[in-house]
C-alpha cells in the first residue's frame, strides 16, 4: 500500500514559466471544490496551489423562475444560475487564496458527479455548462475552456514543452482510448479519475500504468478498468452507483455526512454489523437497466461497447438508503461516535473488497488504485490493504483534480518522455508509437 498526497506550492512556483497552471470546478453531490494545480512540465510532476471545499448543500435554493434541471443525490433541487454563482464564488475565493489571478491560470476543466437526478447520460451536459456560466462570469475566458488548435496558440513559455507539432489530440488520455458513446451520466469522471491516479502514482513507487484498475468513491461510484493494448489501451470496465453516500447514510444518526465525523475511529466493532450493512447492499454487473443506484444508464451504448459495468446499490435505486443507520444507530447509543466511524470504515473496507472481487470474477485485472473520501479517510486504507492481501494498491487523494490537469496537459500534447503517464506497466515512452500511428493515419 501506498499513499499520494497533495503537495502545496505557492504563488512563486506557480508563475515559473516550466509550470502549467489549472484549475478544476467540481460540482459533487455533497462537496463542491476549487482545487489549483501546477504541473511542473520539465519533470512532471503536479502540485497544489489551493484547494478549496464547499459543501454543495450550500448552493442557494432555485428563485422563482428559474429552471430546476437536477438534483443531487439527496434530492437537492438546483439551477443553472443557483451554480453559476456558487462557481463564480468558490473560484475567485480560491485564486484570492492562492494569489494568483485569472490570467495567471492556463486551463479550466469542469466535471461533476451530480447524476443522481437526471434521466439520460446526455443531460449531464446542462450542469457543465452551468460550471461554464460560473467560470465565464469570474472571468475565465471560453479560450481556456477549450483545446488550443496549435502550438503557437499556447503561451511562449509553454511551447518549447508541447509536442503538438509531433502528434495531434486523438482523444486518448493517458494512453487510453475514449468510450465513443456515453454508458453512464459521469463518464467524464470516470476518465478523469483514472488519468489522476496515474499522476498521483508517480509520487510513489507503484508503476499504475496499463493494465490498471482506477475507482473513485465519491458520493457516487465512478472509475475505469484498461486492458492491456499499446500504445493505446481500450476501457474494458466501468464502476456506477453509490458509494460515499453508504457511509452518509451509516452518519445519519450523528452527522448530515460522513466528512463531517471527527475524533479517531475505533474499529473494534463486530464483524456482524458490517455484514448486516452488506446484505442491504447490491454489488452486480448491470447490462439492461436505465439507472442503476441512481446513475443513468444508456443501455444501448454499454451493449455496444461490450465494457463490463459493475454497479453498487442499496435495494433498488437507493430505496433501503435510510435502513442502514440503524445499525449505526445502535453503535452510537452504546459506544458514541468512534464506533460509528470505525463501523463506516470496514463496511468501506469490505465494499471495495467485493467490488474488487466481482471485477476479478469478470477476467479483469490491473494494479489497483483508489481515490475519493470513502477510501482514503481515516483507517480505511490499512483496512482496505488487509482485505486485499499482499495485492499492489496505490491511495490517491484528489483524484478527479489531478486528472484534469493531465487532460488539460493531453489536449495540448504537454508531455514528459522521461516520465511517462501513458503506456504500460514497465514499459517506456509511446511518443514514437503515436507518431506512426497518426502518420499512418494520414
Amino acid at each position: 500500500m501506498e499513499i499520494a498526497k497533495s503537495k502545496f506550492v505557492d504563488a512563486s512556483f506557480a508563475l515559473r514559466d516550466t509550470v502549467y497552471v489549472v484549475t478544476s470546478i467540481e460540482l459533487g453531490n455533497t462537496t463542491t471544490k476549487c482545487i489549483l494545480t501546477a504541473t511542473d512540465l520539465s519533470e512532471g510532476r503536479t502540485y497544489f496551489l489551493d484547494k478549496t471545499v464547499e459543501l454543495t448543500a450550500f448552493i442557494r435554493p432555485p428563485k422563482e423562475g428559474e429552471e430546476v434541471f437536477g438534483l443531487t443525490v439527496r434530492g437537492q433541487p438546483l439551477s443553472r444560475e443557483a451554480v453559476a454563482e456558487t462557481i463564480k464564488k468558490i473560484l475567485l475565493r480560491s485564486l484570492t487564496k492562492a494569489k494568483i489571478s485569472v490570467n495567471d491560470l492556463d486551463f479550466a476543466v469542469r466535471s461533476t458527479g451530480v447524476v443522481a437526478g437526471f434521466e439520460t447520460p446526455e443531460e449531464v451536459g446542462g450542469i457543465i455548462k452551468a460550471l461554464a456560466d460560473g467560470c465565464l462570469a469570474a472571468g475565465i475566458p471560453p479560450r481556456k475552456m477549450t483545446g488550443a488548435m496549435s502550438k503557437s496558440n499556447l503561451p511562449a513559455a509553454l511551447q518549447n514543452y508541447s509536442f503538438m507539432d509531433a502528434v495531434t489530440f486523438d482523444n486518448t488520455v493517458a494512453s487510453v482510448s475514449c468510450i465513443k458513446t456515453p454508458i453512464v451520466a459521469n463518464e467524464m469522471e470516470g476518465e478523469l479519475i483514472l488519468a489522476g491516479i496515474k499522476e498521483g502514482a508517480k509520487w510513489t513507487s507503484i508503476d499504475f500504468r496499463n493494465p490498471c484498475i482506477g475507482i473513485d468513491f465519491g458520493t457516487t461510484l465512478s472509475g475505469r478498468v484498461t486492458d492491456g493494448k499499446s500504445p493505446y489501451a481500450d476501457v474494458v470496465g466501468s464502476y456506477c452507483g453509490m458509494a460515499g453516500a453508504i457511509f452518509d447514510a451509516l452518519a445519519q444518526p450523528v452527522v448530515e455526512t460522513a466528512l463531517q465525523l471527527t475524533g479517531a475511529s475505533d474499529t473494534n466493532v463486530p464483524e456482524s454489523y458490517v455484514e448486516d450493512v452488506m446484505n442491504l447492499i447490491k454489488i452486480k454487473r448491470v447490462k439492461t437497466e436505465r439507472r442503476f443506484g441512481t446513475v443513468p444508464v444508456n443501455p444501448k451504448g454499454l451493449k455496444e461497447s461490450g465494457v463490463i459495468l459493475i454497479g453498487v446499490d442499496v435495494g433498488e435505486n437507493g430505496d433501503r438508503l435510510n435502513e442502514l443507520g440503524k445499525f449505526s444507530a445502535e453503535l452510537l447509543s452504546e459506544s458514541g461516535s468512534a464506533k460509528v466511524m470505525g463501523l463506516i470504515d470496514k463496511t468501506a473496507a469490505e465494499l471495495v473488497k467485493r467490488i474488487v472481487e466481482v471485477t476479478w470474477d469478470y477476467g479483469l485485472e490491473g494494479v489497483i488504485g483508489l481515490t475519493g473520501r470513502g477510501v482514503i479517510t481515516g483507517a480505511k486504507p490499512a483496512l482496505i490493504q488487509e482485505r486485499l492481501g499482499d495485492r499492489k494498491i496505490v491511495f490517491v487523494d484528489d483524484g478527479l483534480a489531478r486528472g484534469a490537469a493531465v487532460l488539460a496537459r493531453c489536449l495540448h500534447s504537454l508531455g514528459t518522455p522521461k516520465n511517462p503517464l501513458g503506456g504500460a506497466v514497465g514499459g517506456k515512452c509511446i511518443m514514437d508509437a503515436r507518431r506512426r500511428i497518426q502518420r499512418t493515419a494520414k
